[in-house]
C-alpha cells in the first residue's frame, strides 16, 4: 500500500449548536421521523460522506477534533424551566461520550430579547486555530449561517477542504407562525462539499441504508399521536397526505360545538381542558368558542411526543403576535 493511499485524513467537527437543536427539534416533534438527531449516528455519515468526496478509504477517514457551541441559559433561569437542567446535563453527557468537547456562553437579554452573543465569533476563532494546529484536511461545518463565509475562506488558505451540513425545511412556531429555515446561498458557493442533509435523509431511494437509519436516536415502539406527512415523504416540502395544504393545518380558529362550555380554571389562571388534536409539533386544545392552539416548545415537563387527544392538560391563555387566543405553559394533568 502506498503512503498516499494509507495517509489518514483528518475530519475536524465544528457545531452551531443552537441551529443543531432547531433541526434536532424539528425532527423529533415536526417531521415524520418522530426523532432527535444521533451524534454517533452523525460523526459516522461524516466518515462517510468525506471518503466519498475525498475518493478514500472510510477506515482512514477520522474525526479527531469535534467541537459544539452554543448559548444557553444562566443556571436560574434553566431552573425554572421545569427539568431543563436535567436535560442539559444529559445533552453535556452524550456530546462527552462521544468525544465532543462543549463551548457554552450564557445568553443575554438585550431590548427585552434573548440573544446569543459571541458564540459565532469563538466558533470561528477556535476552528480556525484548531485547523492550523491540526491540520485538518477536512473541516465539517453544522450550520446555515452565511455569517461563517470568511471563516471558510480563511481555511482555504490552510488547504483544509470544507464541508457544511445544512437543512432546508418550514415549521409553526410556538406563536403559530410559519417560519422558514433556509442555508445561506453565499454559505453554500464557498464549500467544497455543500451537503443538503434534508434531501439526504428524505431520498426515498436510501430508506435502507443503515448510515441514514442511524442518523436518527432509536426509539422504543410506542403509539404514536397521528401527524400528517407530504405524499412524497417530505414534510411540509410540498403538501400534507389526503390533499391537504399547509394552509389546511394552520392555527386558524376552529369552531369547536362539541365540547362543555365549562372548562375548569384555578385561582391563578390556569385553565384545565382537554387535547383536541395533534398535528406535527403543534396541537389544539378544546376552548370554547374556538379550539386553542399550542406549540411544543410551551410544554412544560411534558414531552410533546407522549401526548395524546383526549388527555387532560392545564395551561395558561395567552395571545400571539395577531392578537389571537393561543395556550401557554401547557402541562400535562397525570393520574
Amino acid at each position: 500500500m502506498s503512503a498516499t493511499s494509507s495517509r489518514l485524513t483528518r475530519i475536524g467537527v465544528f457545531y452551531d449548536g443552537n441551529y443543531f437543536l432547531h433541526v434536532s427539534n424539528y425532527y423529533n416533534y415536526s417531521h415524520e421521523r418522530r426523532s432527535r438527531i444521533s451524534i454517533s449516528g452523525l460523526h459516522a455519515f461524516i466518515r462517510r460522506q468525506v471518503a466519498e468526496e475525498e475518493g478514500v478509504n472510510e477506515r482512514l477517514c477520522q474525526i479527531v477534533d469535534a467541537h459544539y457551541f452554543r448559548g444557553r441559559l444562566n443556571a436560574h433561569e434553566a431552573n425554572q424551566r421545569g427539568n431543563q437542567l436535567f436535560y442539559d446535563r444529559l445533552f453535556d453527557d452524550i456530546l462527552m461520550s462521544e468525544g465532543v468537547v462543549t463551548h457554552y456562553l450564557p445568553v443575554k437579554t438585550y431590548q427585552g430579547y434573548r440573544q446569543e452573543k459571541g458564540i459565532d465569533v469563538w466558533l470561528a476563532l477556535e476552528a480556525f486555530e484548531l485547523a492550523q494546529y491540526k491540520k485538518f484536511d477536512v473541516v465539517v461545518l453544522i450550520t446555515s449561517d452565511g455569517d461563517y463565509v470568511p471563516l471558510i475562506r480563511k481555511l482555504n488558505t490552510l488547504g483544509s477542504r470544507i464541508m457544511v451540513l445544512s437543512w432546508d425545511f418550514e415549521f409553526l412556531n410556538e406563536q403559530g407562525e410559519k417560519q422558514v429555515t433556509r442555508t445561506s446561498q453565499d454559505l453554500l458557493e464557498e464549500v467544497s462539499y455543500p451537503v443538503g442533509m434534508h434531501g439526504v435523509i428524505d431520498d426515498r431511494s436510501r430508506r435502507n441504508d443503515m448510515v441514514i437509519q442511524n442518523l436518527f436516536v432509536k426509539q422504543q415502539t410506542q403509539p404514536r399521536p397521528a401527524f400528517a406527512t407530504a405524499a412524497n415523504g417530505n414534510s411540509y416540502a410540498t403538501g400534507f397526505a389526503n390533499g391537504h395544504s399547509y394552509d389546511d393545518y394552520a392555527p386558524i380558529d376552529e369552531p369547536n360545538y362539541n365540547v362543555d362550555p365549562m372548562v375548569d380554571d384555578d385561582p391563578e389562571g390556569r385553565k384545565i381542558s382537554t387535547v383536541r388534536s395533534l398535528k406535527t409539533g403543534y396541537g389544539f386544545i378544546n376552548f370554547p368558542p374556538n379550539n386553542l392552539f399550542f406549540h411544543y416548545t410551551s410544554l412544560i415537563d411534558t414531552d410533546f411526543n407522549e401526548l395524546q387527544v383526549d388527555d387532560e392538560v392545564e395551561f395558561t391563555v395567552s395571545q400571539n403576535a395577531e392578537g389571537k387566543d393561543i395556550a401557554v405553559d401547557v402541562r400535562l394533568v397525570r393520574s
